[in-house]
């Protein structure tokens, strides 16, 4: 699975997540950030051309050698300057109250421990700064929910540890984060992967 997971998985990724519906709710979750922003999930750095001007700097976490290859050319282009700052969203090597806002896509289902990596985001944010997420996680819909459930392992196996069926908003505030705004809604595709949790979260003042 070495091979599969470090080469093909992260250029199976950059292609699927993006897709025009994908790039049009990145253009959306990246609005009102500024100042220094941490993205946890960097990836091909596919939110970069959405980035506001307000943004000063981008503090990046991932794993993914390869994607940092796949961003080369979306870097190059990028006027804000970029600072690669670790691998593991659940141990972040940043100072705390250093960060203006956080910005996690696609990410929480790929990391072991989502509590754990959110309280590290809450950790470095400011107190009263935020979270933006756009996640996948569990449909209300028990029919839907219970395919998420029994296809999870193999999910997980497939596709680099991603869950199908992680309550995305339970997660923010076992964290200790405040949801200040969210919008549910499904994506085109299966049902089992295309419910969005998409919103903004504030670390309490």
């Amino acid at each position: 699975m070495g091979f599969y997971r470090d080469e093909i998985l992260p250029r199976a990724v950059n292609w699927v997540l993006g897709r025009a519906e994908c790039l049009k709710l990145r253009r959306q979750i990246t609005r009102g950030l500024s100042g220094q922003v941490l993205e946890v999930g960097f990836g091909s750095g596919l939110n970069l051309p959405y980035y506001p001007a307000e943004v000063l700097k981008i503090y990046a976490v991932d794993p993914s050698t390869v994607g940092r290859k796949l961003a080369a050319e979306r870097l190059k282009a990028c006027p804000i300057l970029v600072e690669f700052s670790g691998l593991d969203g659940e141990d972040l090597a940043l100072d705390s109250n250093s960060m203006d806002a956080v910005l996690s896509t696609w990410t929480l289902c790929t990391i072991p421990d989502g509590v754990r990596a959110l309280k590290e985001m809450r950790r470095v944010l400011k107190p009263g700064g935020k979270l933006h997420f756009l996640e996948h996680g569990l449909s209300p819909e028990t029919k839907v929910a219970k395919w998420q459930d029994r296809l999870n392992p193999v999910q997980k196996l497939v596709s680099g540890g991603c869950q199908l069926n992680l309550k995305i908003d339970d997660l923010l505030r076992e964290a200790g984060f405040e949801i200040e705004a969210i919008d549910n809604f499904y994506m085109k595709g299966p049902k089992i992967g295309s419910y969005m949790y998409l919103g903004v979260g504030r670390s309490p003042a």
